[in-house]
């Protein structure tokens, strides 16, 4: 009984295919819908997705579990930011961190930065715009700093103030030619010399703009020597904390507010003159916000889904009127009701199916172009695909179920008679 029920199927199937082939304007017509709706869907799911996910590595890789102190609340913005209130704030002081180091045990590392625009020299060549980052020891502990060619700072090369040097894979190329003759070359900066001891590796463009590290543009060098070059209160001074392991960022977060109330002798009374900023915090924000995305383009696609579903519902109702003596005559050498329903639900659902791949083969091109434009990978993930299949099956049978029943209704002898 089984196999004659898979006999059935299949060749219920390659009718149903012959069918499409043969109606192709109207089996056409009937997968736009769906194409469109599953191309909206996918499109949209792997174009957030993949500026998600770059977001979210971005801003893991300004330190995990690291709280950042500045003066400035990064979060902030808006018509009632009070930036004059932030202004008048203590810029973070050097000093500062050995106290943090001392006073907070849940404090693993403490680093310090600093960073501004200035022209580089080199062999007569002058390349503008570079940004000159001064970081102290704990700095590529929190913030891994990749080597391409050449090496890190010395420990020694930090409480010296050593006049060495990393640069950025752009700042080389476009001062060396090629990274790799970068080493052991000395480069100008306000007249100080600095020795070129490694080339960071390639970054890439940053999906937050100026919001990154853009080490591609820079050139980092020890605090002590960078502050030489660079006024330390007017080069955006940050104090970077990460938590020890296992410890979360609101409990290192907590107990920095107290550290740094009491290093900036702050009575009970008076306000932070400091802001702590959790970089779990942002990726929070970024993923509420994606979250609103994502609903945004599947209410867009939902559209184009249920006009779709309609268009497969419509051929479905011609096909079943079209085959009407057909279906009689299966039911008259046997074919039970559940057979002939199945049957058409399989051809609505494989009718679907072949739209949601069209509409993938569409997504696919669409991520080639948008990682040219936008410079970094989109793709699709797997997940999204066996969506993709899921919403054509549950499409394919819900517009599929009510012609299908009709079939499976029918009397078999009225059914052979009819025309």
């Amino acid at each position: 009984m089984f196999r004659r029920t898979l006999e059935i199927l299949s060749s219920s199937f390659k009718m149903a295919a012959q069918e499409l082939w043969k109606n192709k304007l109207r089996t056409f017509l009937s997968l736009f819908g769906i194409t469109i709706g599953i191309f909206c869907i996918i499109g949209v799911l792997a174009t957030v997705n993949s500026l998600e996910q770059n977001i979210q590595n971005e801003i893991k890789s300004l330190g995990n579990n690291t709280i950042y102190i500045d003066r400035w609340e990064y979060s902030g913005g808006g018509p009632d930011y009070p930036w004059w209130k932030f202004v008048k704030r203590p810029a973070p002081r050097y000093l500062e961190t050995e106290e943090i180091r001392k006073r907070t045990s849940t404090a693993q590392y403490v680093a310090f930065h600093i960073a501004s625009n200035y022209p580089i020299e080199f062999g007569g060549k002058q390349l503008n715009g570079t940004i000159v980052q001064g970081i102290s020891q704990d700095f590529e502990k929190i913030q891994m700093l990749a080597i391409a060619t050449g090496r890190s700072f010395l420990e020694r090369e930090f409480d010296n103030a050593a006049n060495v040097g990393l640069i950025g894979h752009e700042v080389a190329e476009k001062l060396f030619g090629k990274p790799e003759l970068a080493a052991d070359k000395y480069v100008e900066v306000r007249g100080k010399k600095i020795l070129v001891i490694g080339v960071i590796k390639k970054q890439g463009k940053s999906v937050m703009g100026d919001g990154g590290w853009q080490f591609d543009n820079s050139l980092i060098v020890p605090y002590r020597f960078g502050r030489t070059i660079m006024n330390e209160l007017r080069a955006d001074p940050l104090i970077m904390v990460q938590g020890k392991p296992n410890l979360t960022s609101k409990a290192v977060k907590d107990e920095l507010a107290g550290t740094m109330r009491a290093i900036r002798k702050l009575s009970p009374t008076q306000e932070d003159n400091f802001a702590l900023n959790d970089i779990n915090d942002f990726s929070k924000v970024i993923g509420d916000i994606f979250v609103n995305v994502n609903i945004g383009g599947w209410a867009i696609a939902t559209l184009s889904l249920i006009v779709g579903m309609f268009g497969v519902a419509n051929i479905m109702f011609v096909t079943v009127r079209e085959r009407t003596s057909q279906i009689g005559l299966k039911k008259a050498i046997g074919a039970k009701s559940h057979i002939i329903l199945t049957e058409f639900l399989l051809e609505s659902s494989f009718l679907c199916i072949i739209g949601g791949l069209i509409g993938l083969s569409l997504v696919l091109l669409l991520t080639q172009v948008l990682t040219k434009a936008l410079n970094f990978p989109v793709y699709i993930s797997s997940a999204n695909m066996f969506l993709a299949i899921g919403i054509c099956i549950l499409v394919g049978v819900i517009a599929g179920f009510v012609p299908a029943r009709q079939a499976a209704r029918m009397d078999p002898v009225v059914a052979i008679r009819s025309k």
